[in-house]
C-alpha cells in the first residue's frame, strides 16, 4: 500500500507586523501548498536586520487569523526571533519551507543586509531550511495581488525540490500589474549609497539624534537587482550566509603578515606567513 504524503508545512513571516496587508495578500496565496502556519511580530520591525532578543523573555499571544485555518500567531520581538519560537516551539511538525514577506519597500543591494524581512528568512536558511524573502518595491499604492502571485508560484517551485537547501531567494516584485512585469531575472546585489541625514534635537530632557535615510544613489549596471526592477523584470538574488569575500583574500594576507610582523617581531616571518595561504 502506497504511503501516504505528507502535506508540506509553511512557516510564514515579516517584519512589517502581524497586520500587515501584505502578510496576509502572501497568505491567501500561499494556502493551498500546505499548512501554513503564520508567526509574525506584533509591530514594525523593518531594519531590524538579524537582531535576536537575548537579554529578556518573548511571549507570544495566538491572534485570529484573517485566512481560515491558518494558524497565527503574533510575538513580541524581531522577525528573527519569530523564527527561532516557530521552529523551536510554534510550528506543528517540521518546516518544509520559511517565507518572509510580503514587504513594503524593496530589499535591495546594501539594505539586503538590514532587512528584518531578508533575517527571518535567514533563519530557516541556518537550519537548512528552504527560505524565501519577498518585498515589493513600493510602499503606497502596493500592488500587493502580483507578489503574492510571484510568491506562489516560488514557493511551489521550491515545495517540488528544485531548490538547493544551501541557498536562499532574495526577491524584490516591481510594483506593476502581472500583466506590466516582463518576467523573472537572477541577479546580484546592486551597491546602494544613502546620504544618510541625521537630525538633532531637545526633548526637554536631554539631547537626542534621529537618523533618516536620504534619497538612495543606485548603481544600476545590468545583472543587479535594481536593474531588473527598473526593466519591470522580478529579481531574484540568490543568497548565502557565507559572506566570504575570497577575491579579496590575497589582499587580506598582505595586511595580516604585516599585522603578524609586528605582533611577534622576534618569530621567523616565514613561520608566520604559512598560516596565511588562502585556501
Amino acid at each position: 500500500m502506497p504511503r501516504k504524503r505528507r502535506i508540506p508545512n509553511l512557516l510564514l513571516t515579516n517584519d512589517d507586523g502581524i497586520y500587515s496587508e501584505g502578510l496576509w495578500a502572501l497568505a491567501r496565496a500561499l494556502q493551498d501548498l500546505g499548512q501554513v502556519t503564520i508567526v509574525a511580530p506584533d509591530r514594525e520591525q523593518s531594519a531590524t536586520s538579524s537582531a535576536v532578543t537575548l537579554h529578556h523573555p518573548l511571549r507570544a499571544t495566538q491572534v485570529v487569523s484573517q485566512v481560515p485555518g491558518i494558524q497565527t500567531w503574533a510575538v513580541e520581538g524581531t522577525p528573527a526571533d519569530c523564527v527561532i519560537l516557530a521552529l523551536g516551539a510554534l510550528a506543528e511538525g517540521p518546516v518544509d519551507l520559511v517565507v518572509a514577506g510580503l514587504n513594503n519597500g524593496g530589499n535591495m543591494g546594501n539594505d539586503t543586509l538590514l532587512s528584518g524581512t531578508v533575517a527571518g528568512a535567514l533563519q530557516g536558511h541556518f537550519r537548512q531550511i528552504p527560505a524565501l524573502a519577498i518585498s515589493m518595491t513600493a510602499v503606497r499604492r502596493v500592488r500587493y495581488e502580483s507578489g503574492a502571485a510571484v510568491g506562489r508560484a516560488l514557493a511551489k517551485q521550491v515545495l517540488a525540490g528544485r531548490l538547493p537547501k544551501d541557498i536562499l531567494l532574495n526577491v524584490n516584485v516591481p510594483n506593476r500589474s502581472l500583466r506590466a512585469i516582463q518576467g523573472f531575472q537572477v541577479t546580484r546585489l546592486a551597491t546602494r549609497n544613502y546620504i544618510d541625514v541625521l537630525r538633532q534635537g531637545h526633548d526637554s530632557r536631554r539631547r537626542y539624534f534621529w537618523i533618516r535615510r536620504g534619497k538612495p544613489d543606485w548603481d544600476e549596471l545590468e545583472g543587479t537587482d535594481i536593474w531588473a526592477i527598473r526593466h519591470k523584470l522580478v529579481s531574484v538574488t540568490p543568497l548565502s550566509a557565507d559572506l566570504s569575500n575570497t577575491s579579496r583574500a590575497s589582499l587580506a594576507q598582505g595586511v595580516s603578515l604585516a599585522a603578524a610582523a609586528e605582533v611577534w617581531p622576534r618569530r621567523d616571518p616565514a613561520r608566520l606567513g604559512s598560516h596565511l595561504v588562502a585556501s
